[in-house]
This record gives structure tokens, C-alpha cells and sequence, in this order.
């Protein structure tokens, strides 16, 4: 441990040294120059006053001719120990009277310029460096001559060396007293850091725990935190040399935390749609990012997901308990639908969420709207779900995951009628900041809600931190900020940031198209050239998902290098939503109106830069769509996490492409070696787009196999697992709390 500490105080006190002497390499020449102009001018006064004294007697002796004299007021001058030598010059520049000390080297020079006075006035002679000062003697307008007068300036060099010789002692000084000084702080904050650190390894610091923190550990509470759930996690998962989460692992998971597999999902969207066709009934898959990852987790554990029926046929194929049995080609899990009015779906979805939650927490420059009919049948429609999970649960100790913003009400509803039921409610889009979300008439009966959940996850820290201060602002909380926990109506909630992502794809949800099979023939459907530069955008027709911007981008990069119309075409699969409100129908005019403008403006014959294709499309034609394209074009203007961007980069097995990416994602955060812009900078977006159509494969390469390691090892597995085990650890905290009221009650009960 000595020897750690003496390294450790090596590191401070190294650095610092080496500073320190740089500063004195740099400041003992400048002292030294300093000291040396400083003595000059005094110099330079000095002569002037001297040749003031001498020019009236000079005035006399030298019309005279008075040798004698001026060499006895010569001899008088040079009495003082630092003027070494006088001499008088006549018109001509000749020396006529000089003390025998005078150098004859120096004759009757002119000195420089004034800028260059400092410099031209010092010699250097053989006993020395002397300073040279000239004063023209004149009256009335007639000159008599220059008198020269030179300064002994040894005692300048012996000061200048006693000067560097002091500061050189000061800095050695000044960095000894600095080096113990750190080296104290250091080791007394380095004790406070370890104590902090221990007590956080034996849980001092646990929410329930009165402890509190050491000042020097208070900052990385939170990290410490993280990175031993993520430990626990390692460490509770890890089997037969396994690190990578997989649906048995968690399956496993499930088994061995929460002691049961009976796990219930609550969402508004379906993950699978029946509707009635031409050909019969038809299932189709909605493209949303809550779907993908959601369906992964419930793949992986056989449980029910409870959504909204809303496909034109969904009544027909479920059984009397509104129950089916999906993915139709081979189930896996349980799909139960509840069913809602036109009234309910318009007030609830449509209405509070979309009209009014959607627009405020995503801060879009969309008003938000809030009617009390909309917030009515919002909260009738959160008792209808409740019901429904109450009715589906086979224990009282279900695992609970509510998904996004439909049903902030959900969880304090479930908790009346299960207290025991492990609630994880995960809030798929942002969370503004408390003055934006202050605008929500019924902001704290949301608050309270959601605040009825036993795990609350955001995407980001951010949206996180956003939440707690929201609370902490409208209702009447105990919130322990390092815990990272809130405490109301008696239920305390755990509130932690968890990046969500998607399922690794496995062999089967991959085209059996190699990678030039696939350019080409998504190329030749296009009716584009095999070597035609193509870019692709995927996402829901949405206002926040910055397509119009997306679109600028294009056209700025197309005005910017004219080489790349007709080589380069953007196609957007933009699936249509919420197609009955106002702002969307608008939004999607505006969108079509921008597409034929900049058509009309850089077509070629039959060659167009932007494909507009406003339909559904399944999986696995989106990722053939992936595959073919050049460059992925994600520009949200605000986003949770946006797994478009993964699902690019888990589709390109060859690690070419580049994704272009908004810095207002969630995955921005993650994905560092994605083109990173502000999609409102129409021009850094054009060019970004350039410098990735332009991009060698080598850097391509580089940058895609270090996200695509990222994207499968932290996936929808992970995220879910991280969610499940920290459920699992406040269930048992709550269980052993339990059993000590328990064991404590009946002696209370003799006391009294």
C-alpha cells in the first residue's frame, strides 16, 4: 500500500515539477530581458543628466580650445564609478577630447533608431559590455559638437545573475511547498474516496440506509452504483463462461430473481395486426421501435401482452377470452386484446397522448392541446387496461412491464388491487423539463400515476434527471437523489436510465441475398443503375422525426455538388400515423409538397433524388432496404432512443455504410462513430451527407465494427435484464422488510 500511495503521489508531484519548471525556463529570460531595458533607461536618463551638467562649461572651454580644462571637467566626471569614459566630438565625427579610458573602437558612431535604442546603445568590449549615450551640444540653431558618454555596466551582469540565481530559488521553493500541499490534499481525499468507496461496497449507502456519503465519494455515487448493479448483473447471469444476454439467459433470469415466469406486457400498439383483405385475412407487423424491442423480451418469456385491438379483423380470430396465440407462423407468447369505442380511441389515443402528451414532452414546436373530455376518456381507458392485467394475472405477485405514455395512469391503478405485483414502467419518449411539463393540467395525477411503479425507466440520464426534478417540483416526495429513488403514497420507486435497444438478428431474419445480390436488386426495383449511390430513411410520418429537415439536407448536398444528381437518390419510408388528427394531415402534405419541389427542380429524365414510399413495410423488407443503402439518414428533433439507427447497424453484416445521426437521439450518446449532426443545421447535415457518400471503405469499416460490437452486446436482452434484476433487488428488500415487521410485531404488541 506504500508503495501504491508513493506512485500515486509520484503522479501529483511529477506534473506539477514539470510545469513548474517550464514556467521558470519561460520567466527567468523574460525577467532577465526585463531588468536589462529597466537598467537601459535608467541609463539613458543618467546620461542625458550628465550631459546637461557638462554642456555650459563645454560651451566655454571648446571655442577656446581649452584642452586642459575640458580634459580636468573630463577627469572630475569619470570619478563616479559607473561612467567609464567621456569623449567630444567635433562636426566631422572626430574625437577631439577623450578620457584615456575612452575606447578607441568606438570612435563617434550614431546610435540606431529608437526602436532599436536598447540594442545599439549596449557594446560588448573586452572588459565588458558598456552603455553608449550621444547628446548633440547646440545653441541657437548652431551645433558645437556630440558629446559621448560611456557607462561601465558589469554591475548589471552580476545583478542579472543574482536575479535568475532568486527566482530559480523561488520556483524550487514555490514547487516544494505546492508538492506537499497537493500531496496532503491528495492523501487526505484519497482516504476519504476509499472510506467512501467501502462503505458503498458494504451498503451504507443503500436507500434505506441513513447513512450518507463522504463529501470526496458523493460525486460517483451514482456511477459506483451503476457499475455494481452491472456487476451484480454479470455476475447473476453468468453461466458455462456466457457474457453475451440471450433470451435464455433471460428466461434464467426470470426463474432464479423473480421466482416465476409469468410476465404480463401492457401496450396501446399491437404486435400483430389482423385485417380483412381481398385475399382473406391478412397479419401484419406495425413499424415501431416499442414493438421490436418489446416482442424480443416477450419471445423470451413465453408471457401475455395485453394491447388494444385495432386491426379490421382482430375480433374474428380471438377466442371468447379475447385471447390469440402470435407469431401466427409459430407462437410464442400470448396476445390479448382489449377493445375500445371511437369516442374512447379519439379522447384517449388520439386526443390526451397524441394531441397533448406527445407534443409536450417532445418539445417539437407543436402546441400541445388538453381538453378534460380527451383527459376523461384517458382515464377511463387506464382502468379498462388495469382490469384487464388484473384479470390476466394467475398470481398476485406478477412481473408487470407498462410500455410508454398511453398509460401513465396504469401503474397506481394495478397497485390498489395488486400491492405485491413488480410494476416496470418504461417511458418510450422523452421527459421534458418541469416548466414545459408544468403546462399538463393534470400533471401531478400523472406524476402520482406513474410514481405507483416499482421500476420507472427513461432512455437516458438526462430524461431522467428531467423526471426527478419534475417531481420534486409538483407533488410532496421523499426523492433520495444517490439512490436514484422516490418515495410517495407509502411506495417507493426506483427511477433509473435504461438505454433501450433491439434483438440481434439471427440468421433466419436476414436475406439469404449476399451483399451485392441485395444493391442490385433493391437497385433494379428502384429502377436505378447497380452502381447508383443510395441513401434510406425509415420512420413513422411524424413531425418530431425531422423528414422535412432530412429532406433539405438532401437538396442542399445535391446544390452544393452538382456531380452527384442523377448518382445519388434518398428513399423515405415514411409509414403512415395518426392520419385522422390535423397536424399530421398537414404535416404530410408538407412533406409531399417539399418532395415534388425538389423532384421538379433535379430531375433528369426519369431520374428523381427522393423516393417517397408512405407505407407499412415489414421487417424484413426494411432490412433489405438497410443492406442496399450507402448511407442511413437519422434527423429526429427530438427522439428516445431511436432504433431505427440499430437496426441499420445489425443489418450490415459486410460493416459498410454510414449512418448519419441526429445528436437529439437518445442513441447519439451510444453511437460515437456515427456522422453526428444538428438536423436543424441544414448545411452540416448536406455536408455530413457528402462526407459519408464519400467515405472510404477502410474508415467505414473502422467505424461501423466498433457500433455494430456495441449494438449486439448491449441489447433488448440487456436492457430488459437490467430492468428485471433491479426489480428483483427491491422485491427482496420489500420481502426481508417484511418478515422484520412481522418478526417485531408481536413483541410490541407484549410491550404495550
Amino acid at each position: 500500500m506504500k508503495m501504491q500511495w508513493t506512485g500515486l503521489s509520484m503522479r501529483f508531484v511529477a506534473p506539477l515539477a514539470l510545469v513548474l519548471a517550464l514556467g521558470a525556463y519561460v520567466v527567468v529570460p523574460l525577467l532577465d530581458n526585463f531588468t536589462l531595458r529597466w537598467f537601459v533607461r535608467d541609463l539613458d536618463i543618467r546620461s542625458k543628466m550628465l550631459a546637461t551638467t557638462l554642456e555650459e562649461p563645454l560651451f566655454d572651454y571648446v571655442p577656446q580650445r581649452a584642452k586642459n580644462r575640458v580634459n580636468h571637467l573630463f577627469s572630475k566626471a569619470i570619478e563616479d564609478e559607473r561612467l567609464y569614459a567621456l569623449a567630444f566630438c567635433d562636426k566631422n565625427d572626430r574625437v577631439l577630447y577623450a578620457t584615456s579610458t575612452y575606447p578607441a573602437s568606438l570612435g563617434c558612431k550614431e546610435p540606431g533608431a529608437a526602436k532599436e535604442r536598447i540594442d545599439k546603445a549596449l557594446v560588448r568590449l573586452p572588459q565588458g559590455p558598456v552603455h553608449v549615450a550621444q547628446s548633440v551640444l547646440s545653441r541657437d540653431g548652431e551645433s558645437l559638437g556630440k558629446l559621448v558618454l560611456v557607462h561601465d555596466m558589469s554591475f548589471i551582469e552580476h545583478r542579472s545573475a543574482d536575479t535568475k540565481k532568486y527566482v530559480i530559488y523561488f520556483f524550487i521553493l514555490l514547487g516544494i511547498v505546492i508538492s506537499l500541499i497537493t500531496v496532503a490534499v491528495a492523501h487526505l481525499s484519497w482516504r476519504g474516496w476509499i472510506n467512501g468507496v467501502r462503505g458503498l461496497l458494504r451498503g451504507e449507502l443503500l436507500p434505506a440506509s441513513h447513512a450518507r456519503p463522504s463529501p470526496e465519494v458523493s460525486p460517483l455515487v451514482g456511477d459506483l452504483r451503476a457499475l455494481l448493479h452491472e456487476y451484480h448483473l454479470e455476475r447473476q447471469g453468468h453461466r458455462d463462461g456466457e457474457q453475451t444476454w440471450t433470451p435464455d439467459r433471460l428466461r434464467e433470469l426470470l426463474r432464479g430473481e423473480l421466482a416465476g415466469d409469468e410476465v404480463l406486457v401492457v401496450s396501446n400498439r399491437e404486435p400483430y395486426i389482423h385485417n380483412e383483405t381481398a385475399n382473406g385475412i391478412e397479419v401484419s407487423r406495425p413499424a415501431s421501435g416499442l414493438v421490436t424491442a418489446v416482442e424480443a423480451v416477450m419471445r423470451a418469456c413465453s408471457g401475455t401482452w395485453i394491447a388494444h385491438g385495432s386491426g379490421s379483423a382482430d375480433q374474428k380470430v380471438v377466442d371468447k377470452h379475447d385471447r390469440v396465440s402470435v407469431p401466427p407462423e409459430q407462437p410464442e407468447y400470448t396476445l390479448r386484446r382489449v377493445w375500445l369505442s371511437k369516442e374512447e380511441e379519439q379522447g384517449y389515443y388520439y386526443g390526451f397522448a397524441n394531441e397533448g402528451l406527445w407534443p409536450l414532452c417532445h418539445i417539437a414546436h407543436v402546441r400541445p392541446v388538453f381538453r378534460s373530455s380527451d383527459w376523461e376518456q384517458y382515464v377511463k381507458v387506464n382502468q379498462r387496461f388495469a382490469d384487464a392485467v388484473i384479470a390476466e394475472a394467475r398470481t398476485d405477485d406478477p412481473v408487470i412491464l407498462v410500455q410508454d405514455y398511453h398509460f401513465a395512469l396504469l401503474p397506481k391503478m394495478i397497485c390498489k388491487v395488486l400491492p405485491r405485483a413488480t410494476i416496470i414502467t418504461f417511458w418510450h419518449i422523452p421527459w421534458p423539463n418541469p416548466e414545459s411539463f408544468g403546462i399538463c393540467p393534470w400533471r401531478e395525477e400523472i406524476l402520482a400515476g406513474m410514481l405507483g411503479s416499482t421500476i420507472l425507466g427513461f432512455h437516458t440520464p438526462f430524461h431522467r434527471k428531467n423526471f426527478l426534478e419534475t417531481v420534486d417540483r409538483y407533488l410532496e416526495t421523499r426523492i433520495e437523489s444517490e439512490a436514484s429513488t422516490v418515495s410517495h403514497g407509502g411506495k417507493l420507486t426506483q427511477v433509473e436510465n435504461y438505454p433501450i435497444s433491439i434483438a440481434w438478428p439471427g440468421a433466419g431474419e436476414v436475406s439469404a441475398e449476399n451483399r451485392n445480390e441485395c444493391r442490385i436488386n433493391i437497385r433494379k426495383s428502384l429502377a436505378l443503375s447497380p452502381d447508383h449511390l443510395l441513401g434510406i430513411g425509415v420512420d413513422r410520418l411524424d413531425y418530431t422525426k425531422g423528414i422535412v429537415e432530412r429532406f433539405q439536407a438532401v437538396e442542399r448536398m445535391l446544390e452544393l455538388n452538382p456531380d452527384m444528381v442523377g448518382k445519388f437518390t434518398f428513399v423515405q419510408i415514411a409509414a403512415p400515423t395518426r392520419s385522422s388528427l390535423e397536424e399530421y394531415q398537414n404535416f404530410e402534405a408538407r412533406v409531399r409538397a417539399l418532395v415534388l419541389r425538389i423532384n421538379q427542380r433535379f430531375s433528369q429524365g426519369n431520374y428523381v433524388p427522393i423516393l417517397l414510399k408512405a407505407e407499412h413495410h415489414d421487417q424484413y423488407q426494411l432490412n433489405r432496404y438497410y443492406r442496399a443503402a450507402d448511407v442511413c439518414m437519422v434527423t429526429s428533433l427530438h427522439d428516445g432512443m431511436n432504433l431505427v439507427a440499430k437496426e441499420f447497424i445489425a443489418s450490415r453484416y459486410d460493416e459498410l455504410g454510414v449512418l448519419l445521426l441526429s445528436q437529439f437521439t437518445g442513441a447519439a450518446r451510444e453511437l460515437h462513430e456515427a456522422l453526428i449532426v444538428n438536423p436543424y443545421h441544414i448545411e452540416q447535415s448536406a455536408e455530413a451527407l457528402y462526407r459519408a457518400l464519400t467515405m472510404p471503405e477502410a474508415e467505414q469499416k473502422e467505424r461501423m465494427r466498433s457500433m455494430r460490437a456495441l449494438v449486439k452486446d448491449f441489447n433488448v436482452y440487456r436492457w430488459a435484464g437490467h430492468m428485471l434484476l433491479d426489480a428483483a433487488r427491491l422485491r427482496k428488500r420489500e420481502r426481508v422488510m417484511q418478515r422484520i415487521d412481522t418478526h417485531h410485531r408481536p413483541v410490541l404488541r407484549r410491550v404495550v
